[in-house]
């Protein structure tokens, strides 16, 4: 098992705090994680702040975590990914997503309609462009070259590169499959170790399908890392994050991490806390997250307990740990970093 941690998402770019962040994330590679993610949601985008990383790094790969489809042309998001294939010597991965109907249809002006389509038609284009081929497509959301004008088959001048990963971060059952179908990786959200055959199940049925080894494929999830002989005192700041995903990523009838967890086994709790943030009583759905949900998707407690909840992991098939290292300050947050990694080390010799 790898280790991972990501950097960006919603709340990125609300203090100019990059030096520190930096300064972070080239000690966790040091420390031996393998791949640093950005996430760009509605802050930072994930691909000026990697670049950047590419020239101050030596080894560890990143990847977007994850571009959204819906904001940037397909041609576009492969040339990014040559850029920085070149830029970091092939240390890139290309991770792609569908985003939500709020962020799609209100900041980016797109419709959501056909996501899934959308991000197959986006991979399609991804793949001619890397191979170096002439870029022609007729797809629902994409037709290249337009007809009707001066425009024609172009291939890009970059060299061809069709070895950058793509991994794909889906959560519904026709996503996965097709995760499974076209994917190097899979970027995952939402997962639930006792429920690991809602997801995993559906991969490998389009990994199947298209006469792949489903253990050709990367598999990543994880949560937050903190350590702690108190364990309610270590759930009771997390529970209002999973509130909000339950009840607010998304809009009250599409919401793909509720989804996910309902289908990962809990369909009643994860419908009462989205109702509750729905009808605004916020204080009761963030009551209402039951303690094993949050512990299932972290990694909280003694030594002890974390190692268990590592081996969860690994047994039900996570190749790639995602972790969030949790501290009052940088120093601590590294000591949180350096105790997963040498548990996952261990975890990982007794495999061996």
């Amino acid at each position: 098992m790898k280790v991972s941690i990501a950097y960006g998402g919603p709340a990125s770019g609300k203090k100019r705090d990059w030096d520190n962040q930096v300064q972070f994330l080239r000690e966790a590679e040091q420390m031996g994680v393998d791949i640093i993610w950005s996430a760009e949601a509605w802050g930072m985008d994930g691909v000026s702040t990697l670049a950047y990383l590419a020239a101050v790094t030596n080894k560890v790969r990143l990847g977007t975590g994850i571009l959204q489809v819906s904001a940037r042309t397909p041609v576009m998001t492969a040339m990014t990914a040559l850029s920085m294939a070149a830029i970091s010597e092939d240390r890139f991965i290309l991770g792609l997503g569908v985003s939500g109907p709020q962020v799609v249809e209100g900041l980016h002006g797109v419709s959501f309609r056909q996501p899934l389509r959308r991000l197959r038609e986006t991979v399609d284009i991804v793949r001619q462009a890397f191979a170096g081929e002439k870029i022609v497509y007729e797809g629902a959301h994409h037709l290249l070259p337009l007809p009707g004008g001066e425009g024609k088959a172009l291939r890009l001048a970059q060299p061809a590169n069709d070895q950058i990963p793509i991994w794909l971060a889906t959560l519904g059952p026709k996503s996965l499959e097709y995760t499974g179908e076209v994917a190097d990786g899979w970027v995952g959200t939402s997962f639930v170790p006792s429920g690991s055959s809602a997801t995993f199940g559906h991969v490998k049925k389009g990994a199947e399908k298209a006469g792949r080894d489903p253990g050709c494929i990367e598999y990543q999830a994880g949560g937050a890392v903190q350590f702690g002989d108190d364990l309610d005192q270590l759930l009771r700041p997390r529970r209002p994050g999973v509130a909000f995903t339950l009840g607010a990523m998304g809009s009250p009838t599409t919401n793909f991490y509720n989804d996910a967890y309902r289908r990962g086994g809990f369909e009643e709790e994860a419908r009462r806390v989205q109702q509750l943030w729905v009808d605004k009583e916020r204080e009761k759905a963030i009551e209402a997250v039951p303690d094993e949900l949050v512990l299932q998707t972290n990694f909280l407690g003694s030594i002890s307990q974390v190692t268990d909840r590592v081996r969860a992991y690994r047994d039900a098939g996570i190749t790639v740990l995602r972790v969030q290292p949790e501290g009052l300050d940088t120093q601590e947050r590294l000591d949180s970093l350096g105790q997963i990694i040498d548990i996952v080390r261990s975890v990982n010799k007794e495999k061996s």
